[in-house]
């Protein structure tokens, strides 16, 4: 027995719940298919930064730009999906006091409000703040709960008549003369179903999925741990104002703080070291901003890997690989019906879905707009009813694991 739906969305994260969403809405009939739980690969390990695009403001305002948009469109329609915190970039003594205005002015032209505040003004909205803060300046930094959010997202996919499989990993791709006509799912599903149209949203494993099709995605992928303690004294995201580095973000939670972050290459998004020394360095360097956290109870650890996408890309740290996303359209390489959409932050997810999904649209003749920008996700102002949908997909994820409640 088979199924024919127009389009197969491979990978249950923020990307593939939204890029399936938006194709729902536009009326074209979808199926997502995710290996694990939603959420269960990069968006639910992830620290939960809602990015303004500060962090990349100087050094890559395409992705800055990207950021500060979807940033402002979340709090439009994620409600209980994130929480507005603000943020504060902090310079420490011995940070280099050039890097933190050449930062400030960036924000300013590309339009992410700012406010200086000396070392009083700073630690006046965090008391707990290290003594070696000289100053800060204010951000709209947020914090997003990925299980949630993705879970809302594929609760509106199944509204619009869309089907969303977790626990049904693709196992094959069919091509024929150029076009992929069938692939078959594994675990619930367990059939093989007809397509009209393939979208690789797996992540770090996206080019495992492009293997299936004969074409190739060189992803450089690296693992970064996150320390999530039992501390309240931090109100906004705190970030250190220098080059990125280990351990130079706090996000916080109702009652934890999360700390992170590494970025140490990977070959294997499945098989990899988790280091000790990844969470002393997460600690220790977050301590120099905040100092209790040094003695703060460690209530979970965790490691995720991001999805960058550097074809020439060597050794090294990869954190000078670029935080924007790539849609590669594989009618280039042969395969007429094969989109993978790579790289991008959580942040992001709805703007690479939209991209994603217009040229999907394109592809199969359907003549309908984008509307996810303002259309607001079901659950939104409800927790328990977002939890409920965690629970329906057996979405939950480490990053938010204090906040979202467990389902009986």
């Amino acid at each position: 027995m088979t199924r024919s739906p127009s389009v197969l969305v491979v990978g249950g994260g923020a990307t593939g719940t939204g890029i399936a969403r938006d194709l729902a809405i536009r009326g074209v009939d979808v199926t997502l298919a995710e290996r694990g739980g939603l959420a269960s690969g990069t968006s639910g390990r992830s620290h939960g930064l809602l990015h303004s695009g500060a962090r990349y403001a100087e050094s890559d305002r395409v992705g800055a730009e990207e950021c500060l948009e979807e940033n402002r469109i979340l709090r439009s329609i994620a409600g209980e999906c994130i929480r507005d915190t603000g943020g504060l970039f902090v310079q420490l003594a011995g940070d280099d006091p050039e890097y933190f205005e050449e930062k400030r002015t960036a924000c300013g032209t590309i339009g992410i409000e700012t406010e200086l505040l000396d070392a009083e003004e700073a630690r006046e909205r965090v008391p707990d703040l290290s003594a070696d803060v000289e100053r800060a300046m204010s951000v709209p930094d947020g914090v997003v709960y990925p299980s949630r959010l993705v879970a809302a997202n594929a609760a509106d996919v199944e509204a619009h008549g869309g089907t969303v499989h977790p626990h049904a990993p693709l196992e094959a791709l069919s091509t024929v003369e150029g076009l992929v006509t069938e692939a078959r799912l594994g675990g619930t599903v367990d059939d093989t179903i007809e397509t009209d149209y393939v979208v690789n949203a797996a992540g770090a494993w996206a080019g495992e999925v492009a293997s299936m099709a004969g074409v190739t995605v060189e992803m450089a992928p690296t693992r970064g741990v996150m320390v999530s303690v039992e501390y309240d004294g931090v109100g906004p995201v705190l970030n250190r104002c220098r080059d990125p580095a280990d351990g130079d973000i706090v996000v916080p939670h109702e009652s934890e703080a999360v700390l992170g972050t590494t970025s140490v290459p990977v070959s294997d998004p499945d098989d990899y070291e988790k280091a000790d020394w990844e969470v002393q360095s997460s600690i220790e360097e977050c301590a120099a901003m905040v100092p209790p956290v040094a003695d703060a109870s460690v209530a979970r650890t965790w490691w995720g890997v991001r999805p960058l996408y550097a074809p020439d890309e060597g050794e090294g740290d990869r954190r000078g690989i670029s935080r924007g996303f790539f849609r590669l359209d594989h009618a280039d390489d042969g395969v007429e019906n094969f989109l993978s959409i790579v790289g991008g932050k959580l942040t992001t997810y709805r703007q690479m879905a939209e991209a994603a999904t217009d040229l999907v649209c394109e592809r199969l003749g359907v003549d309908a707009a984008c509307e996810t920008a303002t259309r607001e996700l079901p659950g939104a102002d409800d927790s328990a009813r977002l939890d409920e949908f965690v629970a329906r997909y057996d979405g939950q994820g480490p990053t938010d694991e204090d906040v979202v409640r467990k389902q009986e």
